[in-house]
């Protein structure tokens, strides 16, 4: 059994084995406890009752938080001429076509998300086996294949998160920092939850979501009471 670090066990300390908190009390515990001196990340973890191993059991999405991530995101855009202007002015941070394929297969890789125009799917199909995997692939369904650049790069930048189940059926994200106020996580944990529910695919029976718990970065996990996900 791996050894508990004296930092840890500390910040283990009050929680009570087992038990789920009210979201307000979640957050306020998970804030109290991240002592790094980095402005840590706030993990949501859903575990769902699916198996994405079957195609209509996949849970995947966005979310726009209503109090952003505290993360900069930057953004790879396959558009050209007119568009790929757009694209610029709009913020993208990289920008381009064959050039930017070329680019990726060598291995540049230095972006969060990447947005194309229909016209560009061509050139952006050939590099499916590198962008799929890391869940970087444009898709219509999640708005990142569309000729609104501009509205696309836009939300990215505005704190949306996109979501997809792993094959254990459990679902991570991070939904804002510990600098933030607890009003504004509790709300943007809200709405991640809530958009996860709503994707909720035709082929899931019985319980849908069985356990939630939030942590910080270098933090513990806290669970959360799902009957706290419809307060106020």
């Amino acid at each position: 059994m791996a050894k508990v670090s004296k930092r840890m066990t500390k910040v283990r300390e009050g929680l009570k084995v087992g038990h789920e908190y009210s979201i307000e009390e979640a957050v306020k515990l998970v804030k109290e406890r991240a002592t790094t001196k980095i402005d840590e990340t706030v993990d949501i973890a859903m575990n769902l009752g699916v198996d994405p191993r079957h195609s209509d059991q996949m849970v995947r999405g966005t979310v726009q938080l209503p109090h952003g991530t505290g993360k900069s995101v930057r953004i790879a855009v396959f558009a050209k001429d007119a568009k790929a202007k757009e694209a610029q002015d709009a913020g993208a941070d990289i920008v381009g076509a064959e050039d930017l394929a070329e680019k990726i297969q060598n291995g540049e890789m230095n972006f969060d998300r990447v947005i194309a125009t229909p016209d560009m799917m061509a050139v952006v199909g050939r590099l499916g086996k590198i962008l799929g995997p890391r869940g970087l692939m444009p898709n219509p369904k999640l708005g990142t294949v569309t000729p609104d650049v501009k509205g696309a790069i836009e939300a990215a930048k505005g704190g949306q998160v996109e979501f997809r189940v792993e094959k254990a059926g459990i679902i991570h994200a991070g939904v804002g920092k510990v600098s933030f106020d607890e009003k504004a996580l509790a709300a943007n944990i809200r709405a991640f939850a809530d958009a996860v529910i709503k994707a909720k695919p035709t082929g899931a029976k019985g319980s849908y979501v069985k356990r939630i718990s939030l942590s910080s970065t270098m933090g513990p996990g806290v669970k959360v009471d799902l009957a706290s996900l419809s307060g106020a």
